[in-house]
């Protein structure tokens, strides 16, 4: 069974990715007269414009796109499709804001809001500890809850899961903490790694645009915000993930402008992991105006995010969100990574996703070769990796037929 490491900042990318486009590129031929001049840039190492990426997103051959983008991804990557194996427990669905799109949210005073105290989350985790190194937790903006909250759930759960990596709190959780306990993000960040946070997710960036922000999740932190603190984690040594909620109300521009935003934060700290493009799911929250997208535009996404996005590694087909089907084809238009096991999920089922949750890392495996890749279980900072070897199947004992 095949191991091996990597630094955070490589995170299993071939070290030469960048000359194994020429190489791919020369094998290929046949290429539109729209994206040639972007299939000349990329085999010159140039980075891709705004403009660039509008000619991705209205370009009339969707697999032409794919196409393109798969270039990208089997240079970084081959043909390895990366999962983990995981769990998501949300501490609490107390929130102080009540963003347009957000089904999971629920005031203090709700029937069927709850807040999972340090012993409730511990018993929680322990039904999945045995078959996860990866805990992932966000939730609301407890009012009640600062730092120090955080510090002894932290550290308790590393004293009694020494095992399992902690991924929490996005941005605005950050945010929050930092107001409440009157500190920077900095000190905020510093005193969470050393309690026992091994990571940041990278949700709550939406689109990073205040405009859009101003009516999709008003209250939140700014674009401004959700980079600094993104930054300030980078800084203290946190690797960290990013996001994109798409298919509500912004223009593509918006949605370039997005990852441009994040592009330059990684070139200048090196600290993005993986990106992670999902759409809006309109089932259970109040956002009358969403364009919602379509299957071909989950893919078309994915693939721009992958060709704009060079200083970031990787790129999720995030099947939570997006399906086991459509994940599959995610990973023949620029994406790596479909996220892990999972187990239980309470957000995103909560707005209308039907995704399985009872996914073991057989069938993880199964849908990944399924895609044409190889499955390669990696840890949550992506520094471990490890051939999946499914294993084999318990020979069925079957009982002998008298022959008359």
């Amino acid at each position: 069974m095949s191991v091996w490491t990597s630094s955070r900042v490589n995170a299993g990318s071939n070290e030469d990715w960048q000359q194994r486009i020429v190489v791919l590129l020369d094998d290929m031929d046949g290429w539109s007269e729209a994206l040639s001049p972007l299939v000349a840039k990329l085999r010159l190492g140039e980075r891709f414009s705004r403009d660039d990426g509008m000619i991705l997103y209205t370009h009339p051959n969707l697999n032409e796109v794919g196409r393109l983008a798969h270039v990208v991804r089997t240079a970084r990557f081959g043909d390895k499709a990366f999962f983990n194996s995981n769990v998501h427990v949300n501490q609490t669905n107390v929130c102080i804001l009540a963003c347009k799109f957000c089904a999971f949210r629920r005031s203090k005073k709700a029937k069927d809001a709850y807040a999972l105290d340090i012993a409730a989350y511990l018993e929680d985790l322990e039904q999945y500890s045995e078959y996860v190194d990866e805990v992932h937790s966000v939730g609301g903006l407890h009012p009640d809850w600062g730092v120090e909250h955080y510090e002894a759930l932290f550290r308790a759960t590393r004293s009694k899961f020494p095992h399992i990596t902690i991924k929490a709190l996005t941005a605005v959780e950050i945010k929050h903490l930092s107001q409440l306990s009157n500190l920077t993000y900095t000190e905020t960040l510093t005193k969470l790694k050393d309690a026992g946070l091994g990571s940041l997710p990278g949700g709550g960036a939406e689109i990073l645009d205040d405009d859009v922000r101003a009516i999709i999740c008003n209250g939140k932190e700014s674009s401004q915000e959700y980079l600094d603190i993104h930054r300030s984690a980078h800084g203290v040594g946190l690797s960290t993930n990013c996001t994109m909620l798409f298919g509500t109300i912004e223009t593509l521009e918006q949605r370039l402008n997005h990852m441009i935003s994040l592009r330059e934060l990684a070139d200048e700290t090196h600290g993005f992991q993986c990106f992670v493009p999902y759409p809006y799911l309109p089932d259970h929250s109040r956002l009358p105006e969403a364009q919602l997208a379509t299957g071909s535009e989950i893919l078309r996404t994915i693939a721009v995010s992958r060709l704009m996005l060079d200083s970031i590694p990787h790129l999720k087909a995030y099947r939570m969100n997006i399906g086991d089907e459509l994940a599959e084809l995610a990973l023949q238009f620029g994406a790596d990574d479909i996220d892990g096991t999972v187990q239980k999920e309470s957000i995103m089922h909560l707005a209308g996703s039907t995704t399985p949750l009872d996914h073991d890392r057989f069938q993880l495996a199964r849908l990944i070769k399924d895609a044409g890749c190889v499955p390669i279980q990696r840890n949550t900072t992506y520094e471990r990796f490890e051939t999946y070897v499914p294993p084999e199947p318990k020979r069925v004992r079957r009982l002998n037929v008298v022959q008359e």
